[in-house]
């Protein structure tokens, strides 16, 4: 009898461990599709930042005047409102 305690014994750790490994190969191939994900999207954004940058220099060297008032008028359009709540307070 007691040897068939063991014997089970022995057999429930052996599948806890064949489990374990299982869940723990699992979770670590998640983890590795989890970071490939990351490194994409950082390198999609980096390379979007770029070509933003580019088109944005391009712009304002075919329009410099275009791109002097735009700039002006934003300024003054965000020191009129920081100026509002500064005031309101």
């Amino acid at each position: 009898m007691p040897e068939s305690v063991m014997e089970r014994t022995d057999e429930q750790v052996a599948e806890s461990i064949r489990r374990l490994s299982h869940a723990s190969a699992s979770m670590a191939e998640a983890i590795d599709d989890g970071v490939n994900v990351i490194r994409l999207a950082v390198k999609r954004s980096g390379d979007l930042a770029e070509e933003i940058m580019d088109d944005t220099s391009q712009r304002v060297k075919r329009h410099p005047v275009e791109t002097l008032v735009g700039t002006l008028t934003m300024g003054f359009v965000a020191g009129v409102l920081i100026g509002w709540i500064i005031g309101r307070k």
